[in-house]
C-alpha cells in the first residue's frame, strides 16, 4: 500500500480506478462533481479505456451505467442527493433487475444545503429499492467501502448505494491505496430475462429481491464496517453512523465510556442492535441527515425502551451534525467558541463580473418592468443568482427543468406575460420535455436559454447542449423564426430589449438564446494558451 492526500470524493474515484471500473457515469453536482473530474484527469494521463463523458442528466447516466453493468462490467454512478430523484425511475427498478457487473451509485447528500435546495437523505432510497447501503466515515473508509462495494455488488447481483455527505466528500485525509484490478471482460447474464421487466417477471424478480433481504442483513451483521464496540456505562447506548462516528470519536479522544455500535453498512445489523438494547437503559442514534435509523429502530424494538435522536429533539431535526452538536446531546461540555468579529462581513453569492447572465437580466427586467403581472420561472445554476440583488429578477426555482413547465402551466391559467430562463446544460439536462409539450399545446410562453456554453455552477465541466440548441428546438417543433440569438452585452441591450418584447408579444411558443461564453471558462482558455 502507498498513502495519498485526497478528498472523500478523490478517494471514490481513486478507488473506482483501482477496482478496474469499465466507467463513470454523472452530471455534475456539488458534493459529487469532484468524483468524475478525478477519473477523467486520470484516464487522459493513463490512456484507459475508461468511459468518463458527462451524461446529459442522472437518468441518463443511471440507466447507460446498468447497460454497461449488463455486459458485465464494473461502472460506477455519481450524483448528488436531488439527482437521485431525477436517476429513480431506473434506479428502483434496478433493484429490481439486478445487475451483472458491479454497480455502485454515489449519492451525495448535502445536511445544511450548502449548495442546494432541500436536506433529503439518500439512504430512504436505498431502503424503498431494498438494496445495500454502504455510508462511510472517513475517507480511508469511502475508498474501501468502494472496492467492497463492487464485490458486494457482485455476490449478490445487486446495485449498492454509497451515500456521503458534502463535509466527507470535501475533506481531506490520508488514504492506503491498493493494488489496481484488472476490469472485467464482457459477460452476459445467466438468466436471459432478467433485465425484462414485464408484469410476469417483474413479479419473480420481486420475490427474489425480498429473499435476499436475509442475507443483504447478514452481510451487514458480518460486515467489516460495522462494530460494536463495549462500555462499561450501560445506562446509555450509541448508535452512530457514517460521519457521526467521527463526530462522536472527537468527543472521546481517549475512549467512550458508553457501549457504541458504528453503523456504515445497511440494511440495519439487527443482532447487533438488539444485544444493544438488551444491555442498556436508553439509545441515543447520531446520524447525519434524516431519522432513518431513529425511525427503524423504534418500528424494530416495540420494547419501550427510550429512543433518543432527531425526533424527540434531542439533536436538531435539519442542518449538519459536529462534534459540538453530539457533545451537547451527550450532555458533555462544549470547547470554547469564538465570536466571529464584527470586521468579518458576510458575502452573498454574486453572479461573475462580465457574465452574460448580467447583461440579459438587465434587459430582461427593462422589459419585464413595463407590463404588469409579467412572472419570471427560473431554474437550477448560475442564473438562480438572479433572485438576488442587483437584479431581483426571478420569482421561482423549484428542480431542473420547472421554469419550462412552470411558465407554461401559469401561462396555461391565463399569466401573460409568462417567462421561463434556463440554462444551457439545464435545458438538455431537463427542459427538453418541457418545451416539447408547450409545443404541443401552442402555450403562449417565452422562454430565454441563457447559453454560457458550459455547466459553469458546477466548475465549469461540458454542457451537452453547446452547438446544438437551435436544432434543438427546431426539432422539438419551436418556428424556426421564434429561435432568436443575441449576444448579451451592454452594447447590445436596446437590440436585446427588442427581441425580448417581440418574442413577448408573440402568441405561441418562442426561444430567445443570450450566447457568451462563461467568463470563468474563458479566462482559463486564455490562461493555457499563455
Amino acid at each position: 500500500m502507498n498513502k495519498h492526500l485526497l478528498l472523500g470524493d478523490e478517494a471514490i474515484a481513486q478507488a473506482a480506478l483501482d477496482a478496474g471500473i469499465s466507467g463513470v457515469y454523472a452530471y455534475p453536482g456539488t458534493p459529487s462533481t469532484e468524483i468524475t473530474e478525478y477519473i477523467q484527469a486520470a484516464t487522459q494521463k493513463t490512456g484507459e479505456n475508461i468511459h468518463s463523458r458527462w451524461s446529459a442528466n442522472e437518468k441518463t447516466a443511471m440507466e447507460a451505467a446498468l447497460g454497461m453493468s449488463y455486459i458485465g462490467k464494473r461502472a460506477l454512478v455519481c450524483m448528488k442527493h436531488v439527482g437521485m430523484n431525477v436517476a429513480a425511475d431506473a434506479f428502483v427498478n434496478a433493484g429490481m433487475t439486478g445487475v451483472n457487473g458491479g454497480l455502485i451509485i454515489v449519492a451525495a447528500d448535502d445536511p445544511s444545503m450548502h449548495s442546494s435546495q432541500n436536506e433529503q437523505d439518500s439512504r430512504f432510497y436505498g431502503d424503498f429499492a431494498f438494496v445495500p447501503i454502504l455510508e462511510p466515515s472517513n475517507q480511508q473508509e469511502a475508498y474501501d467501502m468502494v472496492i467492497s462495494g463492487f464485490e458486494l455488488s457482485e455476490q449478490f447481483k445487486i446495485p449498492v448505494i454509497l451515500r456521503i455527505t458534502t463535509r466527507l466528500a470535501h475533506s481531506r485525509s490520508g488514504v492506503d491505496i491498493r493494488e489496481k484490478r484488472y476490469q472485467n471482460k464482457i459477460s452476459f447474464p445467466d438468466d436471459p430475462k432478467q433485465f425484462i421487466l414485464l408484469p410476469a417477471n417483474s413479479r419473480k424478480r420481486f420475490k427474489i429481491l425480498l429473499q435476499d433481504q436475509k442475507k443483504f442483513v447478514q452481510a451487514a451483521e458480518k460486515s467489516e464496517f460495522n462494530h460494536y464496540i463495549d462500555g462499561n456505562n450501560k445506562k446509555l447506548g450509541i448508535i452512530a453512523c457514517g460521519i457521526a462516528y467521527n463526530y462522536l470519536t472527537e468527543n472521546f479522544p481517549d475512549g467512550c465510556e458508553y457501549p457504541i455500535i458504528k453503523i456504515s453498512q445497511y440494511p440495519l445489523p439487527v443482532d447487533m442492535i438488539a444485544r444493544l438494547v438488551k444491555e442498556c437503559n436508553e439509545i441515543l442514534i447520531l446520524e447525519e441527515g434524516y431519522a432513518f435509523v431513529e425511525e427503524k429502530l423504534k418500528g424494530l424494538l416495540g420494547l419501550g425502551i427510550t429512543v433518543k435522536g432527531r425526533l424527540d429533539g434531542t439533536l436538531d431535526r435539519d442542518g449538519e451534525l459536529n462534534p459540538d452538536k453530539v457533545a451537547t446531546a451527550l450532555g458533555l461540555k462544549n470547547g470554547p467558541t469564538y465570536p466571529i468579529p464584527d470586521i468579518v462581513m458576510m458575502r452573498p453569492p454574486a453572479l461573475c463580473q462580465g457574465c452574460g447572465h448580467r447583461d440579459m437580466y438587465e434587459a430582461l427586467n427593462n422589459v419585464a418592468r413595463t407590463y404588469e403581472n409579467a412572472r419570471i420561472f427560473s431554474d437550477i445554476g448560475c442564473y438562480t443568482l438572479g433572485a438576488l440583488p442587483p437584479f431581483r429578477a426571478i420569482h421561482s426555482c423549484v428542480d431542473m427543468g420547472a421554469s419550462v413547465t412552470m411558465a407554461k402551466g401559469a401561462a396555461d391559467g391565463g399569466l401573460f406575460p409568462a417567462i421561463a430562463v434556463i440554462g444551457d446544460s439545464t435545458f438538455t439536462h431537463s427542459g427538453i420535455t418541457g418545451l416539447l409539450d408547450c409545443v404541443n399545446e401552442n402555450a403562449n410562453v417565452t422562454i430565454i436559454i441563457s447559453d454560457n456554453e458550459t455547466t459553469a455552477m458546477t466548475g465549469g465541466q461540458d454542457s451537452a447542449g453547446t452547438g446544438k440548441l437551435e436544432a434543438i428546438c427546431a426539432g422539438v417543433g419551436v418556428s424556426p423564426e421564434h429561435i432568436r440569438i443575441v449576444e448579451p452585452l451592454k452594447k447590445n441591450m436596446q437590440q436585446m430589449e427588442t427581441v425580448i418584447r417581440e418574442e413577448i408579444e408573440y402568441k405561441g411558443v418562442s426561444v430567445i438564446i443570450p450566447r457568451r461564453e462563461c467568463i470563468q471558462t474563458l479566462s482559463r482558455k486564455k490562461r493555457q494558451k499563455a
